[in-house]
């Protein structure tokens, strides 16, 4: 195929998503309502059908940024709660939400959450982490998984028992044995697919509800 060719496939691609994108329902809606992404809807889903939120909780928001979840948590849990925040990447300032700009996969990032929770019992963990794209698929699945295992890794730690967690990851190679890790530690868990996740994405998000105690 020639560059001329190519340049014309690529410029037809990214024509189509802009036109996709601009009269995407959730893309407007979000923007009537001020929130800063769709995935705003992601949340607000899982939420209502799993029954995630209670006024006052202490929240963790893993990759956080651009900040939509935030927003979601901040307006349904009130001002009594306590959101946390952390992402590698800056992220506009939520009223009433603390964020620690940071990479949780490293050692000096996780120490930075921990200590911004300043020991409040933490009862929700969501994660909407994903992974730099390589676009080679079983390099990306390894890596969605990987941030899976953290975040559960974290929320094991971090939670309360009967704690909650939201996570996301990609459907393929290792998604079973990680929900089956999931399941050994909460008392329910479920799989959802919410319906502002695109089609054509492989994004998926496990809900694991009521952290059992080891004991």
């Amino acid at each position: 195929m020639s560059v001329q060719k190519q340049r014309a496939r690529k410029n037809k691609v990214v024509r189509a998503w802009i036109h996709q994108h601009v009269n995407d329902p959730y893309v407007q809606d979000a923007e009537r309502r001020g929130y800063r992404s769709r995935a705003a809807f992601k949340l607000l889903e899982l939420a209502e059908k799993d029954r995630l939120f209670r006024p006052g909780m202490t929240v963790v928001d893993l990759g956080s940024a651009p900040g939509s979840w935030c927003q979601v948590l901040r307006e349904r849990l009130g001002p009594r709660s306590k959101i946390v925040a952390v992402d590698v990447l800056p992220m506009e300032q939520v009223q009433g939400v603390d964020f620690v700009q940071a990479d949780f996969r490293e050692e000096t990032g996780l120490a930075t959450v921990v200590a911004a929770l300043k020991n409040a019992p933490v009862d929700l963990v969501v994660s909407d982490l994903a992974p730099n794209l390589s676009g080679i698929a079983s390099v990306d699945q390894a890596r969605s998984i990987h941030l899976g295992e953290l975040a559960l890794e974290f929320a094991v730690r971090q939670l309360v028992v009967g704690g909650d967690l939201v996570v996301k990851l990609f459907e393929g190679n290792g998604f079973v044995e990680f929900q089956r890790r999931v399941e050994a530690r909460f008392g329910k868990v479920h799989v959802r697919k919410p319906k502002a996740s695109r089609d054509r994405s492989r994004e998926i998000y496990i809900v694991g509800k009521g952290l059992e105690s080891l004991a």
